[in-house]
């Protein structure tokens, strides 16, 4: 069993270049990549191919990957200046502020916050040569770095993991306690109803007349074919069992869990309709508090 949340990196050089990647995985109800590429590598193939590596190592969960280049002598040495790109962006800051309503000319050039801001924007100022000469070229030279950082997300993916399954088999044994506690009370349901009708008939004839022992059988049937839970309580133990089978499974498990809480619920709220006495009740609401926390817990499930 895998959590969804975890963190993995790696760093490398890839092509003369000094690469980090780092992978942050957070809770999603499906797969979701976000992927965070420096300027040289924003490629729309190299994103698609990117994301079929990491959809063949994780199944559910939202991915942050954000890959970053730490400069060298080598990268810094061969800078380039995109001039097209910088006065474009440079006559957009001057329309901007005459926008504003500043009447003065604005030379970006003398105001060095404006001037940072324009060379920080992607394109502007790159390394003198290309980081890839073509997206599956790249994508071979650059793979076994992210597979690194997703090994290293698997791993910590699967210590979370580990963690968050013995907390949900731990809340499933209290579960499992209290629906035997439910089984042996509502097995007494009858016998304690035909003894309060029982005495209710002989108060209320005073012992002047018999009391019909056919017809109370009759009440007592119906009484018990209203009050049963056996067909609950024997499918709330069949889920129970398939919790803990997938619990030790290790394949992506999260959706069918979360289904399951769904049918453990439902039967448990049919056990609170049919409750006959305080006792019960209290039991089931008990039950219904710690499912409850489960399917909290579910859905940090892979």
């Amino acid at each position: 069993m895998n959590s969804m949340t975890g963190f993995g990196g790696a760093k490398g050089e890839v092509l003369g270049r000094h690469l980090s990647v780092e992978v942050r995985s957070f809770n999603h109800r499906f797969l979701e990549v976000k992927l965070r590429l420096p300027s040289g590598l924003a490629d729309p193939l190299l994103d698609q191919l990117l994301r079929e590596v990491v959809r063949k190592k994780v199944h559910r969960g939202s991915l942050v990957i954000t890959v970053s280049e730490t400069a060298t002598k080598a990268t810094t040495a061969g800078l380039r200046l995109d001039r097209e790109l910088l006065h474009a962006y440079a006559d957009a800051v001057r329309t901007a502020a005459g926008e504003l309503g500043r009447t003065e000319s604005l030379r970006v050039e003398d105001e060095p916050q404006l001037l940072q801001f324009v060379l920080s924007q992607p394109g502007v100022l790159m390394a003198g040569d290309s980081l890839m000469s073509s997206a599956e070229d790249y994508l071979t030279q650059f793979a076994p770095l992210l597979e690194s950082a997703l090994e290293k997300l698997d791993k910590s993916r699967a210590r979370e993991g580990e963690a968050l399954k013995a907390d949900l088999l731990g809340r499933l044994q209290l579960v499992a306690r209290l629906r035997e506690e439910v089984a042996k009370m509502t097995a007494l349901t009858p016998d304690q109803q035909k003894r309060r009708l029982s005495e209710r008939l002989q108060r209320l004839l005073d012992g002047q007349a018999p009391i019909d022992q056919q017809r109370l059988a009759q009440e007592v049937a119906l009484f018990a074919d209203r009050v049963d839970v056996s067909e609950e309580l024997t499918r709330l133990r069949a889920h129970l069992d398939e919790f803990v089978r997938l619990c030790e499974s290790q394949a992506p498990v999260g959706r069918q869990l979360d289904f399951l809480m769904q049918e453990m619920n439902r039967e448990a709220n049919t056990l609170t309709s049919k409750a006959q006495s305080a006792e019960v009740a209290a039991r089931v609401v008990a039950m219904k508090a710690e499912l409850e926390r489960l399917r909290e817990q579910v859905q940090n499930v892979e």
